[in-house]
């Protein structure tokens, strides 16, 4: 591991006109030369309840300040093998989803292009589309692993086709997905209609509601996704925090009673060990309805997490 790589010591944050840096990591000004990146999109124009995520990517940044190099339940040891830093945000348009989707597929094309796995600080779940552009435009059609309380395959919300509850229905009408090789987690709560989780199962998702994973472990679902999906099927990785139930998760914009357990959560991100993820993200964190910061604690390490199970990443 290189001395620029290695995360600082202590509880001491490397600050760049006043922002923490994830994982307290060098910020970067190029993917060029990097295994993966941190990246935060700090948009909430596409929530239809409580706003606030766009604040998620500083309070994950902050709280990641904790987090050490080395996972000591699976033996995962990043920074070993990887050239990993934090590149700032994307300079969205705070008053524009229609001009905000090309400035972040636009950033993420350049990130992949330099063989780059990004690894997103959300941002409401809208920014998954023009990210799965982004890696479609580079890998062609990807498998998805999506956990969130709601299937986000709305045809509208409000006459609008464009909003964090439609990306995955718009991915399938552009052909962004293998949609034999989508599995959706955790769905649950109240719905528009009976037939509301109808639509995934007829485009060949596997659908996996909340209720049927109570009190379970997930790796035999895991291991499901794994044989499904193959090793070698270019995947993204898509979390919304409110597939966590609210106990553990509250400071989110759509939060859902009966929701998965943080173990169940980590079980989901291990099991995608031996997959070749080309991405991942977590969405959703709202600080505003969280004051003690839990909820952004837990994003944050549900992103080493997932930085943990990339290709390349040395085992201890």
């Amino acid at each position: 591991m290189s001395q620029k790589n290695q995360p600082l010591s202590g509880n001491a944050m490397p600050r760049f006109g006043g922002i923490a840096t994830m994982l307290r990591l060098p910020l970067a000004a190029s993917p060029e030369g990097l295994d993966a990146a941190f990246i935060g999109v700090p948009l909430d124009i596409g929530t239809s309840h409580r706003p606030g995520a766009r604040f998620g990517p500083r309070q994950i940044r902050a709280e990641s300040a904790l987090i050490r190099p080395y996972n000591m339940a699976t033996g995962a040891a990043p920074f070993d093998t990887l050239q990993v830093a934090d590149l700032g945000d994307v300079p969205i348009n705070t008053y524009s989803l229609e001009k905000s989707l090309p400035i972040i597929s636009a950033f993420y094309e350049r990130v992949l292009a330099a063989a780059c796995r990004p690894l997103t600080l959300g941002g409401d779940h809208t920014i998954a589309l023009p990210i799965l552009r982004a890696a479609a435009a580079r890998h062609g059609p990807v498998a998805l692993v999506h956990v969130d309380a709601h299937a986000d395959v709305n045809d509208d919300m409000f006459g609008e086709r464009i909003a964090h509850g439609t990306p995955f229905r718009r991915a399938v009408e552009e052909g962004l997905l293998q949609c034999h090789k989508v599995w959706q987690i955790g769905l649950r709560g109240s719905g528009y209609a009976a037939d509301d989780f109808d639509w995934p199962r007829a485009q060949g998702f596997s659908v996996v509601p909340a209720h049927e994973l109570w009190y379970r472990s997930l790796a035999p679902l895991m291991d499901q996704v794994r044989a499904r999906i193959g090793p070698t099927t270019p995947v993204y990785l898509s979390f919304d925090i409110d597939g966590i139930d609210p106990a553990f998760a509250g400071g989110t914009g759509t939060p859902e009673i009966g929701g998965l357990t943080v173990p169940q959560a980590l079980e989901i991100i291990r099991g995608c060990k031996g997959l070749n993820l080309v991405g991942a993200d977590l969405v959703e964190v709202s600080p505003p309805y969280d004051p003690t910061g839990n909820t952004a604690l837990l994003g944050a390490n549900l992103l080493y997490e997932m930085l943990c199970v990339l290709p390349g990443v040395a085992v201890r």
